[in-house]
């Protein structure tokens, strides 16, 4: 190397030595992570293959979205986990149905799993049909946060947009935050569906400081109202991420519910994006 360059070039490295870390070295710091029900067509083809792409593209942590008795996509815990390890990937929630009966053994799995939530991702019709119906959901939700302090996990809840249609001119999401033990259950902010429901998230961060610890990051289509890539579509995500503090964020998740064309090939538009947004840390 010429003597000019050599000089430029030593410069220019140690001007860079003297940013924040996170400038110099953003591109392996950010910890993106996935909800794998994104590629599930392709996991249920190719499990270690679709982890494996998942893992190239850059994602570091993983939600997860298959468990049928006592196993994780067909892997026991200790499995599933070491799978994940081997990839250099690391689950940090799981969605499952849970009930009174089940809490307990899925608790177990989860904690063996090493995961730090578990989260439930959705209510049936007849859980829901009543604003009464929500308010002894707040006691089921605590003592499901109960169980999962006892195992050395956290609970939360995933939101669709049904939480936010008004019964008796109150908002049932409302009420499952209001009732609900902060030190038990958290909630997964969807960002998508809240907005599909016509609410702003930075406005229930504001209303419900330090509630959401997770976000599910999806995008949608302005001209169908669709799912779409991050990034592709209408959604403020600058001033989503610029109040995460006041959220009490400390993971979120990509997730596409549907995709037109290739799962995979989403999830990596998605990441980039992410990936060089300077709001992204």
């Amino acid at each position: 190397m010429k003597r000019r360059n050599f000089l430029k070039t030593s410069s220019v490295i140690a001007a860079a030595s003297l940013l924040p870390g996170k400038l110099l070295l953003a591109d392996s710091q950010k910890s993106i992570g996935l909800q794998l029900y994104t590629i599930r067509k392709d996991i249920n083809q190719d499990l270690e293959g679709s982890l494996k792409r998942v893992a190239e593209i850059g994602y570091k942590t993983v939600e997860l979205a298959s468990y049928d008795k006592g196993k994780f996509y067909g892997k026991t815990p200790a499995e599933f986990k070491s799978m994940l390890a081997d990839l250099g990937l690391h689950a940090l929630s799981t969605h499952n149905g849970v009930s009174p009966d089940n809490i307990q053994q899925i608790a177990e799995d989860a904690a063996t799993l090493g995961v730090e939530y578990l989260t439930l991702p959705y209510l049936g019709n007849n859980q829901r049909k009543t604003l009464e119906d929500y308010k002894n959901l707040c006691d089921q939700f605590n003592q499901y946060g109960g169980v999962c302090r006892q195992a050395g996990l956290k609970f939360a809840y995933h939101n669709h947009a049904f939480e936010f249609e008004m019964m008796d001119d109150q908002v049932p999401y409302d009420i499952l935050v209001e009732n609900t033990d902060p030190g038990l259950v958290s909630f997964e902010l969807d960002l998508y569906w809240i907005k599909k429901a016509g609410f702003e998230p930075v406005d229930y961060f504001k209303k419900y400081p330090g509630r959401f610890s997770m976000w599910h990051v999806k995008d949608m289509d302005p001209a169908t109202g669709k799912f779409t890539e991050v990034g592709s579509g209408n959604i403020d995500f600058r001033s989503i991420f610029e109040n995460r503090k006041t959220s009490g964020l400390e993971h979120f998740f990509v997730e596409l519910d549907f995709t037109e064309g290739s799962a995979l090939e989403s999830i990596k538009i998605s990441f980039d994006y992410l990936n060089k947004a300077e709001f992204v840390i």
